[in-house]
């Protein structure tokens, strides 16, 4: 994450002085703290996720603690801190970039040190329209696990629904699983997602089609919908409705800022390093990963030889965790 914001030429602004925001995610118990801007300020009477402006001579976490300190009364320590997202962001008559950031370890009840109220919210019941558009991305970032799960090779029928029951046992409740089958003719794979999408409600894990936009609205039940770049590429609206998960496979900045016109909730970026499928072939590497991340406006996942070890390192780098078929498949 940045620690300082230089003048840039955000997309449809002249070149202006970015506002650099440190943002909290404050958790306590599964919940969020959330405020409420006063009336009088820029996106007045709309919910936001604590913090201010980071002040010259601050770093984003010096920047962060004081500023939730002077809010709210509670008590971040700089080391609790932990990168989600970095958001930029264009309202017109104000150019920001909000670096979020989360903590789990706060001290002391909350309190509206300026007026505003204050509260701890399910992160389920956190609505877009509530927030300023900036703050959007946060909310998918706090409702997305840290892996996300793909499919191996899986044929349709009693075998194919036996090794995804398996997989299933390895991965959490909560999770969000990426049913990928390219070698599927449409219907064979629409059988296999209805009866994967059963699997999945058992265990409560999401299930996410992998494919063409045709696919949306046949499988019910289904949790969204995932666009390989060839198929993302043709459109130029969302394919899904807003209460279902949309994300994009990604390579390069541009095929990101396609995937943010079509309103994703995420991308997958990669290959990171080499994978086993493609040997020899050298990936991305992590100092690319991490200038990528830096310029998304959505979730990044990292994907192409990575594995839960991983995570650490990509979370570090700004990105929402890592994807990937070997870890739990």
């Amino acid at each position: 994450m940045l620690n300082t914001v230089p003048e840039t030429d955000m997309p449809g602004s002249d070149i202006r002085k970015v506002v650099h925001v440190a943002v909290g995610v404050v958790v306590r118990d599964g919940r969020v703290l959330i405020a409420r801007r006063p009336d009088s300020a820029h996106q007045g009477g709309l919910l936001e996720f604590p913090g201010g402006k980071v002040e010259a001579g601050e770093t984003v976490q010096q920047a962060l603690c004081r500023e939730i300190l002077e809010e709210t009364g509670v008590v971040l320590s700089e080391s609790s801190l932990e990168p989600v997202i970095g958001i930029r962001h264009d309202y017109g008559d104000k150019c920001v970039f909000l670096d979020v950031w989360l903590s789990h370890s706060a001290h002391g009840e909350p309190e509206g040190k300026e007026g505003q109220p204050v509260s701890w919210v399910s992160p389920d019941t956190l609505k877009d329209e509530d927030f300023p558009a900036a703050n959007r991305p946060i909310i998918r970032a706090l409702r997305l696990p840290h892996r996300l799960a793909v499919t191996g090779v899986v044929e349709n029928g009693p075998a194919g629904d036996a090794r995804f029951r398996a997989a299933l046992d390895r991965i959490e409740p909560g999770s969000l699983v990426v049913l990928r089958a390219p070698a599927l003719p449409q219907q064979a794979y629409l059988e296999l997602a209805s009866a994967a999408g059963n699997l999945c409600r058992e265990r409560g894990v999401g299930l996410i089609l992998h494919g063409p936009a045709a696919l949306s609205g046949l499988v019910p039940g289904a949790g969204g919908l995932h666009l390989p770049w060839h198929e993302a590429e043709q459109l130029s609206e969302r394919p899904v409705e807003t209460d279902l998960w949309l994300g994009v496979s990604c390579h390069s900045a541009e095929q990101m800022r396609h995937a943010e016109r079509l309103g994703a909730d995420y991308v997958l970026l990669g290959s990171v390093l080499e994978t086993a499928s493609h040997p020899g072939q050298p990936g991305m590497g992590w100092s690319l990963f991490r200038e990528l991340v830096a310029t998304a406006n959505v979730p990044v996942y990292g994907i192409g030889g990575l594995g839960p070890e991983h995570e650490p390192r990509v979370r570090a780098l700004g990105g929402q965790g890592v994807a990937g078929i070997s870890f739990w498949w």
